[in-house]
């Protein structure tokens, strides 16, 4: 199946289904790695990503499956973040380049793509558990796969409706209180927070897209737009913290004044672009959206 509610079919079957899907899929690339460990362990975390978003999204009714299981994959995720991240700056170090504004700039920004990517595989060759911690993680996504045969809805379809409008409107809430917060500070908290919601809102739309297929599908584009630019606001941040840290990590002391000029440079304009597209994204009201999810889930699942 995909990563889609069903209408026609029982909440608690559809749901179970959809979340067991991810935690296979998971421990299935985890094992079988067809573009190497690296890859496989971004794989599964974005498996993870879409199973939180999915738990958030009904923790209204099932508040203690939602926290136990939440600080599950989290801790899955984290188990396994030390080389991805270090890989996810070095792909963010090589988009930064392709933004840069003159010859010296790009020069400097070849030096930090090489520095960073000397750490990334220094970093990967000292994770010498991570074979170990791959093995924890098969064995929590499959505690994972028992605690949710233990959960359980109602499945009538008005009170499934009422799950899923409440559960849409805490997102948007949270959206628009991100959204005012990021119009009035530009910390990288801010917009974090920003990008989380984003990341949940892109996720709910896929699941609902079988209610209204094409709306869904363009609203799903608008917010990928919106992920992607936070994405990189995200990982900009996280080098620059890196850098006050340990200057040296990204060579001579002219290498990092370019690095901070193009970096400051593209936060700014990082910031105007995400806000342009929160606006777009963010636009109806968290009561009228939610409603019009409602009615669509009704609607489209009758006989």
């Amino acid at each position: 199946m995909t990563y889609a509610f069903r209408p026609d079919q029982p909440f608690t079957d559809d749901f179970r289904a959809i979340a067991a899907e991810q935690l296979t899929q998971a421990v299935a690339t985890l094992q079988d790695r067809p573009d190497g460990v690296h890859e496989a362990i971004h794989n599964a975390r974005k498996n993870f990503k879409r199973l939180r978003a999915l738990y958030r999204l009904v923790a209204a009714d099932a508040p203690h499956f939602q926290n136990y299981e939440n600080a599950r994959i989290r801790g899955m995720a984290r188990n396994l973040s030390a080389v991805r991240d270090a890989a996810a700056l070095v792909e963010n170090a090589h988009y930064l380049r392709t933004t840069a504004g003159n010859d010296d700039e790009e020069k400097a920004l070849s030096h930090v793509c090489a520095h960073l990517t000397t750490r990334r595989d220094r970093i990967a060759a000292a994770a010498t558990d991570i074979e170990d911690r791959i093995a924890a993680t098969i064995v929590n996504c499959e505690q994972a796969l028992g605690a949710l045969g233990q959960v359980t809805f109602d499945d009538r379809r008005r009170k499934t409706a009422d799950r899923l409008t409440k559960g849409w409107q805490r997102t948007l809430k949270r959206a628009g209180r991100a959204r005012e917060a990021c119009g009035a500070t530009a910390e990288a908290t801010a917009f974090h927070e920003l990008r989380k919601r984003a990341q949940d809102y892109r996720m709910y739309l896929g699941l609902m897209r079988e209610a209204w297929p094409s709306a869904m599908q363009a609203k799903r584009s608008e917010t990928k737009a919106l992920v992607d630019t936070l994405g990189h606001l995200h990982d900009l941040a996280v080098m620059t913290q890196l850098i006050n840290e340990d200057p040296a990590l990204v060579g001579n002391s002219q290498d990092q004044a370019h690095l901070i000029a193009v970096v400051i440079a593209r936060q700014e304009i990082l910031r105007t672009d995400a806000l342009k597209l929160a606006t777009v994204v963010f636009q109806e009201e968290p009561e009228r959206e939610s409603q019009a999810v409602r009615l669509l889930w009704l609607k489209a699942g009758r006989d």
